[in-house]
């Protein structure tokens, strides 16, 4: 296996599904969702082949929150990383963590670097955040929706609302290559879904 191959390789064995530490985390995420007073939406899902989005993203406690919501709903999740994140000796970690190292310099761009991960990998959850970024945007990224679309796999929506003090999964978005139509329509889902800090929503 070359050098430049093994940057793309992803950890089968994660935090999201390690013996011992994984319940132990699940059970501890449980526990403070509950004392915050969130609910965790949805149910395990057996089939895990497809890519996660999860939005409004305004706060830096999102994140936590939706992983302590990944972790009770069982899922095994991995997420984006430019290749420099994932220096020796660390990068072992960092894989362990979910990373998927993505090397900007190469020739082929990071859609086509993930949706060949899907192609050697029977069962793959890339988080994809669709705005990129926690402040105010008008437009968001179509990166994971390229992604899912070449990939052949469908689009899981992931949402918080902190009018209800819920997170969760929610519906499966099945691309059909109109992708002005498509992220109209997955705009729509999220119209009504209040983040934690609502001015930095577009």
């Amino acid at each position: 296996m070359s050098e430049q191959h093994s940057k793309i390789k992803i950890m089968r064995t994660t935090v999201f599904c390690t013996p011992l530490v994984t319940p132990l985390l699940r059970g501890l995420s449980s526990l403070i969702l509950w004392l915050m007073g969130w609910k965790a939406i949805g149910k395990p899902i057996k089939d895990q082949r497809f890519v996660l989005i999860g939005a409004p993203h305004t706060s830096n406690w999102d994140f936590p929150l939706m992983l302590m919501v990944v972790l009770k709903l069982r899922l095994r999740l991995h997420w984006m990383g430019k290749h420099s994140l994932f220096p020796f000796p660390v990068g072992g970690v960092m894989r362990w963590l979910g990373g998927i190292p993505i090397d900007r310099t190469r020739h082929h761009g990071v859609v086509d670097q993930v949706v060949q991960q899907y192609g050697e990998n029977p069962e793959l959850v890339v988080l994809v955040p669709p705005e990129g970024t926690r402040s105010r945007v008008k437009d968001w990224k179509t990166g994971f929706y390229h992604i899912a679309n070449n990939a052949g796999v469908p689009i899981l929506m992931g949402y918080l609302d902190v009018s209800r003090k819920e997170a969760g999964l929610a519906d499966f978005f099945n691309p059909t290559g109109h992708v002005d139509e498509d992220m109209r329509a997955i705009r729509q889902f999220y119209a009504d879904k209040k983040g934690i800090r609502p001015e930095n929503a577009d």
